[in-house]
């Protein structure tokens, strides 16, 4: 470990950020923590943790963040919008601007947390803004040891995306999108935090894209994940029914969220690029290259995971 064990941390109040918090304060980092100010919202007070209100668009903010730190692990992302600019603000404009504020501070390293997504930029707008994204780390880290994190479908308590799929399947159904055979890879959300944990301990990977998941070769396709979700959440009690959408409703769906969200001014989640994502075929992950280089392995498998959420999310 660096003898400077400052780390400033960006999205530290996301459903990652989080967790990761969490792990670098138990590893015995100090950690300055960016949130962006809401009325009336006050940050935790935690052991370890300097709370820095601003935004990453802000040059004062970034300054008093990065000042005299170690390495930079950047989390803030968003994943809903309807238009480019929605995606690109945060995803590509807002990365570029903690990179170079980052090289200018002369912080040490800088970890980027991307997406599975940016291996495939044409499918959505998201993809491409995270692709965009890392494009602009690597422009602006001049002499700065970069290093870019892809993980796939993430889950834990606290997460938003993946809880209602798994509170239907809960009660026995889960509505899928129809001849949905692609193959995807997945990731709890305390081993990806971890992972961060020991890119930071290893001092390796530097120059470096890396894709990481739950250790499962070949990833799983749905019946492999209603069939764990029936053990786990069912209690054998019996089989999941699949309830398959057409594709041609969902996409009709998608289009239609879309246009009401231009209307009523808010970031919607299903739009017709994530209907792309969600549908395409290949989503999987290969774990060896992290392996070798910082020598972190996953802890989590999909049925432990499954498990930690129902009993803090689905009892109630």
């Amino acid at each position: 470990m660096s003898t400077n064990n400052q780390i400033a941390l960006t999205g530290a109040t996301g459903f990652i950020g989080t967790t990761l918090l969490n792990q670098l304060t138990q590893a015995g980092w100090q950690v300055r923590a960016l949130y962006r100010p809401k009325k009336g919202r006050v940050p935790p007070t935690l052991t370890n943790v300097q709370w820095i209100a601003g935004d990453i668009h802000d040059q004062n903010t970034l300054k008093t963040l990065l000042a005299g730190t170690y390495a930079v692990i950047h989390c803030a992302g968003v994943v809903r919008g309807a238009s480019r600019e929605d995606f690109d603000h945060v995803n590509e404009e807002g990365a570029r601007r903690v990179a170079a504020a980052a090289a200018l501070a002369n912080t040490s390293r800088f970890l980027h947390i991307s997406s599975l997504a940016a291996r495939m930029p044409d499918l959505s707008h998201y993809a491409g803004s995270k692709w965009r994204g890392e494009a602009a780390v690597k422009n602006a880290a001049n002499n700065m040891r970069w290093t870019i994190l892809r993980p796939p479908a993430v889950y834990g308590p606290g997460d938003r995306e993946l809880l209602p799929l798994f509170k239907s399947m809960a009660k026995g159904f889960a509505p899928l999108p129809a001849n949905a055979n692609g193959r995807f890879s997945m990731i709890y959300v305390d081993d990806l935090a971890a992972a961060m944990v020991q890119w930071l301990i290893s001092d390796a990977g530097d120059g470096k894209t890396f894709e990481l998941d739950d250790g499962r070769v070949g990833g799983y396709d749905w019946d492999a994940v209603l069939a764990i979700g029936g053990k786990v959440l069912r209690h054998n009690a019996g089989k999941i029914r699949r309830v398959p959408i057409p594709i041609t409703l969902l996409k009709a769906i998608a289009h239609a969220n879309f246009g009401v969200s231009q209307v009523l001014k808010y970031a919607p989640m299903l739009t017709p690029g994530k209907v792309r994502e969600i549908t395409h075929s290949d989503w999987v992950c290969d774990n060896n290259p992290i392996t070798q280089v910082i020598g972190w392995q996953p802890a989590f498998s999909f049925e432990q995971g499954l498990a930690s959420i129902f009993d803090n999310n689905l009892k109630a």
